[in-house]
C-alpha cells in the first residue's frame, strides 16, 4: 500500500512540474505584446549561444522544491548544433547548499516572436539606434546530471529568452529595460526529476527575477526573498541588499565564483 502510494505521489508531482511549465510556454506564445507570426525560419543559421552566458552569476536566481530552497545555476557554456540548427549544446553547474554537480544537456528552440512594439528604455535611450525589433524565443531544456554522483537527476522544462536586433541585423541580450521594476531574462520553467524517477522537485530560475516565485520575492526593484526563506541559503542575499554589518561578507559568498 505504502508504495502504491509513493508511485501516485510521484505521478501527480510531474504531472503538476509537467503542466507548469507547458503553461509558461502557452502564456508566452498567447502574450498580446508579441505578433502570433512565427520567426523562427527567418533565425535559423542565427548563434544565440551568448545570450545564456551574458549575466552574471549573482544576479542569476533560483529555486527547488516547494520550499523554494535556494539553487545556483550556471551555465558555463553554449554552443550550436553543427547538424541541428534549432539545438544548442550546454555544460554548465548546480549547486545546492554545498553540493555542486556539473550538468550537460540541450537547449532546443521551438518558437521566436517579434514585438508589436519597440521599447527605447529609460529616456528613450535607444530610439535613435535604429533598432529593428525586439522578440522573444521560446524553447525546451533538458539538463542531465552524471548519472554516478549522490542525488543526482535531469533538469527539464520550458525556456523563455529576448533579444533585439540592431540595424546591423546584430542580435544582442534584450537589457533595454534593465533599470524597469521586474525586469527578466533568460527564464527557466520546469523541475529537477531523480535519475531513478522516484524523487521530483519544482526548479526554477532567471537572470534578476525567477519565473513563477509566488510568496518567495518580496521585492519591488530587485528581487528581495521573503523572511521566512531565509533559512533556506537566502540570508546572504538578503544581507547584500540591505547593506548591514554582514554586507561585506555577504557579498563576498554572492559574487563567489563556486563553479571554478
Amino acid at each position: 500500500m505504502q508504495r502504491i502510494f509513493l508511485v501516485l505521489l510521484i505521478a501527480c508531482q510531474s504531472a503538476f512540474a509537467q503542466k507548469e511549465a507547458s503553461d509558461f510556454r502557452n502564456q508566452q506564445l498567447k502574450n498580446r505584446a508579441y505578433l502570433p507570426n512565427e520567426f523562427k525560419n527567418s533565425f535559423a543559421n542565427t548563434d544565440f549561444s551568448l545570450l545564456f552566458t551574458k549575466t552574471e552569476n549573482e544576479s542569476v536566481f533560483g529555486f527547488i522544491g516547494d520550499d523554494y530552497q535556494r539553487i545556483r545555476v550556471k551555465i558555463i557554456s553554449v554552443s550550436k548544433s553543427k547538424t541541428v540548427p534549432d539545438t544548442y549544446d550546454v555544460y554548465g553547474k548546480s549547486m545546492v547548499k554545498t553540493n555542486i554537480d556539473k550538468f550537460h544537456g540541450t537547449l532546443r528552440i521551438t518558437n521566436i516572436r517579434k514585438q508589436k512594439e519597440m521599447s527605447y528604455g529609460a529616456d528613450e535611450k535607444y530610439k535613435s539606434k535604429g533598432l529593428k525589433g525586439q522578440f522573444m524565443i521560446i524553447g525546451d531544456y533538458s539538463f542531465s546530471e552524471p548519472k554516478n554522483e549522490k542525488h543526482s537527476g535531469v533538469f527539464k522544462g520550458v525556456f523563455e529568452s529576448d533579444f533585439y536586433l540592431d540595424r546591423n541585423n546584430k542580435i544582442h541580450y534584450d537589457d533595454i529595460d534593465i533599470q524597469a521594476d521586474g525586469y527578466s531574462n533568460n527564464e527557466f520553467v520546469g523541475y529537477w526529476v531523480s535519475h531513478d524517477g522516484e524523487i521530483i522537485k519544482r526548479c526554477n530560475w532567471g537572470d534578476y527575477r525567477i519565473p513563477n516565485a509566488g510568496n518567495l520575492d518580496i521585492g519591488a526593484g530587485d528581487f528581495s526573498p521573503a523572511d521566512k526563506y531565509l533559512k533556506n541559503d537566502w540570508q546572504t542575499r538578503r544581507d547584500y541588499l540591505i547593506q548591514n554589518n554582514q554586507s561585506k561578507k555577504a557579498k563576498a559568498i554572492e559574487q563567489a565564483k563556486w563553479w571554478l
